[in-house]
């Protein structure tokens, strides 16, 4: 059967409308990489792309930076797009903490902060050292999120739970008026049936990163699937994907540039599973492989360069060559 399709023809987007879903457009984010940094941004602020990422650890094993403290440079040094994680680690965090400071940048904004969540656990050290252990990493995500919108959502709140406990604190934003009704939008992050779960219960959207389309629409089904049992509507939420890639004029070097960067940060791998999870080549190469992952369910990607050095090239011929080619299946 043959299927219409739209024209991606709304692109960009300023200030963000809500938690909203994008079902009938696709847009772009950005990865910050490999450090938030204020020429960098300036220019990806000029192109038609919506947000900007990064993510972090509290103790990696190289010298770069955490989570919240990129993201308040982030939405400082820009000024349309929205600023997001991508992850946060919450388990690592006291939730109370991190919804007044997340609030405070939300507000200070102008409502422009989002937040991609994960559990982590690649590096145990960080877990030992903050007290908390690896198998109690996701059950503390759920209560966290629990936190968090019960203190967005404003007036005294009290709470009882597995791993935190208070009664009758209240969350003040320093710009309240300017802060996003309930908070900023969750978009939960991973893999796994988990975070699947976690998505289709508890998210604003998913955002899950190295898969494959055939695997993305997979993922697509179950949350659809976990929703259902769970009484819940998934109107408005954001089917995203973080996507490492690299687009060049020479495809040879963008395909370069990914088996460099994810065979250092995700061990060997061969050349045809890299393929199928992190697209390199020409901007028409790529964008042939995107409008697979758009057939499978995606409106949001969020494009991280797995390059080493030019990334903002990546973005570039992303947001100005890629994006433009891409189409909305319509359905029949």
């Amino acid at each position: 059967m043959a299927v219409a399709v739209r024209e991606n023809a709304e692109v960009g987007g300023g200030l963000p409308g809500g938690h909203a879903g994008h079902a009938d457009r696709i847009i772009f984010g950005a990865a910050a990489l490999p450090e938030p940094d204020r020429d960098w941004l300036a220019a990806a602020e000029r192109l038609p792309i919506e947000s900007i990422w990064q993510g972090g650890h509290v103790l990696p094993p190289s010298a770069t930076g955490e989570a919240i403290t990129r993201l308040a440079l982030i939405t400082a040094w820009t000024e349309r797009v929205r600023a997001g994680t991508s992850v946060l680690l919450l388990p690592l965090y006291h939730p109370v903490v991190v919804a007044k400071q997340l609030a405070d940048l939300d507000s200070r904004s102008g409502g422009r902060v989002c937040v991609g969540l994960g559990v982590g656990g690649e590096f145990r050290q960080e877990f030992e050292a903050v007290g908390v252990p690896l198998s109690e990493r996701g059950p503390r995500t759920d209560e966290a999120i629990e936190v968090l919108r019960s203190l967005w959502r404003g007036g005294p709140v009290s709470h009882h739970g597995r791993f935190w406990e208070f009664g009758d604190v209240e969350l003040r934003p320093v710009e309240p008026s300017a802060m996003q009704p309930g908070g900023p939008p969750l978009f939960v992050s991973g893999r796994k049936a988990p975070a699947m779960r976690r998505a289709a219960r508890l998210g604003d959207g998913w955002m899950p990163y190295l898969l494959s389309p055939d695997a993305y629409a997979r993922t697509v089904a179950r949350i659809h699937e976990e929703a259902g049992a769970a009484g819940r509507d998934l109107a408005g939420f954001e089917w995203m994907m973080y996507l490492y890639c690299s687009i060049r004029r020479d495809g040879d070097r963008a395909r370069d540039d990914v088996a460099a960067f994810l065979g250092g940060a995700y061990g060997a791998r061969p050349a045809a599973m890299l393929d199928r999870i992190a697209p390199a080549g020409t901007p028409e190469q790529v964008a042939g492989r995107l409008q697979a992952y758009v057939e499978a369910g995606v409106r949001y990607f969020i494009i991280s360069p797995a390059a080493h050095e030019d990334t903002l090239e990546v973005v570039t011929l992303a947001a100005t060559e890629v994006l433009p080619r891409l189409k909305v299946p319509v359905a029949p």
